[in-house]
């Protein structure tokens, strides 16, 4: 041990003159409570509050002060009764006054180390020197008392004054409410120890009420100071390691507010009006400046407090303030209160209590009388006190909340004290040479390793940083009968390790039962993805999920698959329904209408030509590349049906086959036809020659050569893609998901579809132009005529298609406009080629059948002589 002392010389040397100076002061000071007994306990209250500017002490604290103090003193009692513990050992103690002042209580803690000082500088017959400034000799003074172990003290700062100098001494220390996260260093404060949890316990259990209450955006509001700050420290870390709570603003309320300063917090406080919630970690008079200032802006009910320890179940924060406290959640060590305490208390008069310095002091508070022999009370309209006052009966008494672990810290002591004694002094009674004198750091081994069932029944221990279990309950101020006065706090739940909270039993103002919303944004409905505000992890815009995408997960939305569309909220994908131009479908009526109409009048007319097969109209009209030209015609009629049929290989091969071919077949004729007319009239113009092929047999060899074109342009596509149905969800894609069909459909495109009609088309074309080169033919010469109007009208109606087809390839109706539109076309086309070629001569055969008969027939020659000069001469039709 010489070197840890050695090394302390020089600070024992610095340190002797605050001892004695301390001295002086506390004999111009109120003085302390002494109890003599061989072990001394040195104990620090705040008894007074922090006196105004000038002053060292103010007021009387009757609550944290005396009802502490007394606590002391009646567990050393309690101890010193026992005669199973310390058996022979009696406790003895010096009590000081801290007066809610830091380096006061510093000043005060030096008397504590006085004879260890002492004892460090003349105990060896060292000269080590202790002079006063010009080598006066110091004052030499009776022996302070050696003081084993001390409780104390009361607030976190002052704790750690005093911890700073107690540990250059090894002597240890047990508080029973500073709750300090930085005292859990014990690095730092290595012989501090604590019956109450350190703050970060009681910051994991706000954080998790915060949590279990749905809020995620909060205000921190803390008092200067150790206790303020550490709090809120601890809750914003752990807090920030747990997730999903954010801080919005975190404000600290100096030690020494100006004027305003208050409402200025308040002020600072609706710069974020959605965080509600306010964490505070202040002493009760800045609560209660933060209430008033919070009424004073009318805002009551508008913050959500959620108090630490030091409000508790306090109701001197609240008073007259309890409109503005209501819903208030607060939090306490889980604490009992000490039924032998009160009967202690409540029978300590001014006889029996002498050793209580203060205890005349605080009967005249509590009494509100004067003492005859006090000079504390000048007010001549205060009553006299007539010693008869008693607690509780003359003026309301309830146990201050710390009372419990104020013996819980004694009892550890004590129990501890006990244990090295068995092992220092083992079948010895009182105090044996291994003990005087005792050893800090031993003793603080043995304070580490208590375990004991304290007052209220609850295990007392220490962890290796001296901290005990975190044990708390919860509490909320809540209105009686819609009368916040006449409230009260009630428990709602309880935190050990885990939070357990009767979110059911929470009252609120508003709606009683519905807990109020403390968040920087509200939640996202159904097909919203939240859009993070950058820097701000609880902050987000809404997004809807628009259009065909769907909401993945709160931050994501996706595209649904092509053949999906989302369902009504945006939450997920559904199938697409898939569409079709159904036989019942209105689109389908019109085109079905007219190819039945043409499919029974091309039946009739092949019927009454087959029955009047060898008729001079039948004949005349050329009755193979007739029946020819009433196939196609049947097959343009037919297409239609196929063009409504639900698609599928087989349906899709049919279109393709004879979607061109009924066309092919049909202008293949009437090309024929026109060409042979005009190759005749043109060779009857140079000679009386015929002009070759213009048999019957020829003219259907020179159809179907170029009917065949198409089939086999048809065959090698079928042999190249073969045919098949297809869903396309492109189609009727529409901006709204809701009206999005698929569409069955065969893998035509519409180029494609087109190409089928192509070659017809360019046989149409061809048909005109010969139909236009044959115009001059006379009127009565064969067909010409009808077969030039017939291609006139049939270009304009595919004229009129075009635009039609391709200028609704982007509506929604797209399938049935453009089906409609085709089979529409295809029949009026072949209607104006029955109608104008067949229908004439089939009404002539059937209703005027004088005129099917044979006529005077005319040669080449004269069929030339026609043809050339401008005559007037009839002609006979040629055979």
């Amino acid at each position: 041990m010489a070197r840890p002392r050695r090394a302390r010389e020089p600070l024992l040397v610095a340190l002797l003159p605050l001892a004695w100076l301390a001295q002086a002061g506390l004999a111009r000071a109120a003085g302390s409570v002494r109890l003599a007994g061989g072990l001394t306990l040195g104990g620090l209250f705040p008894v007074h509050a922090r006196g105004a500017a000038g002053r060292a002490c103010g007021p009387l604290k009757k609550e944290q002060g005396v009802h502490r103090l007394e606590a002391m003193l009646y567990a050393l009692d309690r101890v010193n009764a026992d005669p199973e513990l310390l058996p022979g050992v009696r406790l003895g103690a010096r009590l000081l006054d801290t007066c809610s002042r830091d380096t006061y209580a510093l000043e005060q803690a030096l008397s504590f180390v006085q004879a260890l000082i002492r004892g460090r500088g003349d105990g060896d017959g060292d000269e080590v020197g202790v002079r006063c400034p010009g080598g006066v000799p110091p004052l030499r003074t009776a022996p302070p008392e050696r003081v084993v172990a001390v409780v104390g003290a009361s607030a976190s700062s002052v704790s750690i004054m005093v911890a700073n100098v107690l540990r250059l001494f090894a002597i240890p220390q047990i508080s029973y409410a500073s709750t300090a996260p930085e005292l859990s260093d014990s690095t730092r404060y290595d012989f501090f120890s604590r019956v109450v949890p350190p703050d970060s316990y009681q910051a994991q259990a706000m954080v998790d009420i915060v949590r279990a209450l749905g809020w995620n955006y909060v205000s921190t509001l803390a008092s200067e100071g150790n206790y303020g700050e550490s709090g809120v420290e601890a809750f914003v870390q752990i807090s920030r390691e747990a997730g999903g709570v954010c801080i919005a603003q975190s404000i600290k309320i100096p030690r020494e507010p100006k004027p305003g300063e208050f409402s200025k917090v308040i002020r600072r406080l609706m710069e974020t009006p959605n965080a509600r919630g306010i964490i505070i970690f202040a002493n009760e008079d800045d609560i209660r400046r933060v209430l008033e200032a919070a009424r004073q802006a009318n805002l009551t009910g508008h913050f959500l407090w959620v108090g630490s320890d030091s409000w508790g179940a306090k109701t001197s924060p609240i008073l007259s303030l309890e409109d503005v406290a209501v819903g208030a959640i607060t939090i306490l060590p889980k604490r009992a209160s000490i039924d032998g305490f009160d009967q202690y208390f409540m029978t300590r008069s001014l006889e029996n209590n002498r050793r209580n310095i203060w205890f005349a002091e605080f009967w005249e508070e509590n009494f509100n009388c004067k003492l005859t022999s006090s000079g504390t009370q000048s007010d001549e309209s205060t009553r006299k006190c007539t010693g008869e006052e008693r607690i509780g009966r003359d003026s309301t008494y309830e146990q201050e909340g710390k009372v419990q672990f104020v013996i819980d810290a004694v009892y550890a002591i004590a129990h501890a004290l006990h244990s090295m004694h068995q092992a220092l002094c083992p079948g010895h009674t009182g105090l044996c040479p291994a003990m005087e004198p005792t050893d800090g750091r031993t003793l603080l081994q043995y304070i580490r390793a208590v375990r004991f069932n304290g007052s209220a029944g609850t295990p007392v221990m220490f962890n290796e940083n001296g901290d005990a279990p975190g044990r708390y309950d919860i509490f909320q101020y809540q209105a009686t009968n819609g009368s916040a006065s006449s409230g009260g706090y009630q428990a709602v739940g309880q935190w050990a390790e885990t939070l357990r909270l009767d979110v059911e039993a929470l009252q609120w103002s508003g709606d009683p039962h519905e807990v109020p919303s403390s968040l920087c944004s509200l939640p996202c409905g159904p097909g919203e993805r939240k859009k993070m505000v950058k820097g701000v992890p609880c902050c987000w815009h809404c997004e809807a999920c628009d259009g065909y995408r769907f909401q993945v997960d709160e931050f994501t939305c996706e595209a649904c698959p092509g053949d999906m569309r989302p369902t009504p909220n945006h939450t997920g994908c559904r199938p697409t329904p898939v569409v079709r131009l159904s036989w019942s479908s209105p689109w389908a009526a019109p085109p079905l209408l007219l190819a039945v109409l043409g499919i029974v009048a091309t039946t009739t007319v092949v019927a009454t030509f087959v029955r009047h097969n060898n008729t001079p109209i039948v004949r005349a009209s050329g009755r193979e590349l007739s029946y020819v030209l009433l196939t196609g015609i049947f097959l343009i009629y037919a297409i239609t049906f196929l063009m409504v049929a639900e698609p599928g290989a087989g349906v899709c091969a049919a279109r393709r086959l004879f979607l061109g071919l009924g066309t092919t077949l049909s202008y293949s004729a009437l090309l024929t036809k026109t060409n042979r007319i005009y190759r005749i009239f043109e060779q009857g113009k140079r000679s009386v020659t015929p002009p070759p092929f213009i048999s019957p047999t020829s003219q259907l060899v020179i159809t179907f050569s170029l009917t065949s074109l198409q089939v086999v342009g048809v065959i090698a596509w079928l042999g190249a893609r073969p045919p098949h149905s297809v869903i396309d969800y492109e189609e009727q894609r529409t901006v709204d998901p809701e009206q999005a069909r698929g569409v069955l459909k065969c893998d035509m495109s519409d180029l494609s579809l087109i190409g089928c009609l192509g070659y017809s088309l360019l046989l149409m074309v061809t048909c005109t132009v010969y139909a236009i080169k044959a115009r001059g033919v006379p009127e009565t010469f064969n067909e010409a005529k009808p077969i030039g109007f017939t291609m006139y009208t049939t270009c304009i109606i595919w004229l009129a298609f075009v635009p039609i087809f391709f200028g609704t390839a982007q509506s929604a109706e797209k399938i049935y406009i453009q089906t409609t539109t085709l089979t529409v076309s295809l029949s009026l086309s072949a209607s104006v080629s029955l109608g104008m070629l067949y229908i004439p001569k089939t009404y002539v055969i059937l209703f005027h059948p004088e005129q099917n008969v044979q006529k005077r027939k005319r040669s080449l020659k004269a069929t030339s002589t026609v043809a050339a000069p401008p005559k007037g001469e009839d002609a006979e039709d040629h055979k």
